[in-house]
């Protein structure tokens, strides 16, 4: 039977040491080197959050050739670009599931499954077509996890999720594809303006992360 539950926070970033000194300023935890994405033009750095739910810094690649093709979760947006370059935000979240063609049967708004790699993590991703955020973010990417989790190589430095906290004014609409997805674990979903965040336990204390 189909299940998800959260895999990762998305918080965007300028740059990966903005978002290296936000992390330790804001949750007093030093985040780990991740890796880059080539297919997408974007690195990042994680942070642990649990057994296998983790927090991640993404920024566009300097380094990297632009892709042919939007970068995934609208990182090309020019709204998101200048977000990012007042304070890294809590962009949106992404969930585990066993079977994402079925989850993709299930919600189609989801996008299409690509596999990605990076170092010794092979994965299978939903993307939007124009890179998009279905919802505004409010309804997750889903992720299929081929082997590795990044969780694996991660030291816990005091950081988990408490609760993911969403609203959204077509919460009518995307609660049926919370359902279809069945997604568990600490997750509300309301009606009202669009907004995400996620309470975190931290070394500096119970710590709220916003979309604004």
């Amino acid at each position: 039977m189909l299940r998800s539950e959260p895999d990762h926070l998305v918080v965007a970033c300028a740059d990966l040491e903005q978002g290296a000194a936000w992390a330790v300023e804001t949750l007093g935890a030093e985040p780990q080197p991740g890796g880059k994405h080539a297919a997408m033009g974007t690195h990042n750095r994680l942070l642990k959050l649990g057994p296998r739910v983790y927090l991640e810094l993404l920024a566009i690649d300097p380094q990297a050739a632009p892709p042919a093709h939007p970068r995934w979760f609208a990182l090309d947006d020019p709204a998101v670009q200048a977000r990012a370059a007042r304070s890294p935000f809590l962009l949106t979240w992404v969930a585990s599931t066993a079977d994402i063609v079925e989850a993709v049967t299930r919600v189609p708004a989801l996008g299409e499954p690509r596999e990605f790699t990076r170092n010794a993590y092979v994965w299978r991703l939903t993307v939007t077509e124009d890179g998009a955020l279905p919802f505004g973010g409010v309804l997750p990417a889903a992720i299929e996890w081929g082997g590795a989790h990044p969780c694996d190589a991660l030291e816990d430095r005091g950081c988990a999720l408490v609760e993911l906290r969403l609203s959204h004014p077509a919460a009518t609409s995307v609660l049926p594809l919370y359902r279809e997805l069945r997604i568990a674990g600490p997750v509300q979903l309301r009606p009202g303006p669009k907004s995400l965040s996620a309470v975190l336990r931290t070394p500096r204390g119970e710590v709220e992360l916003r979309d604004a």
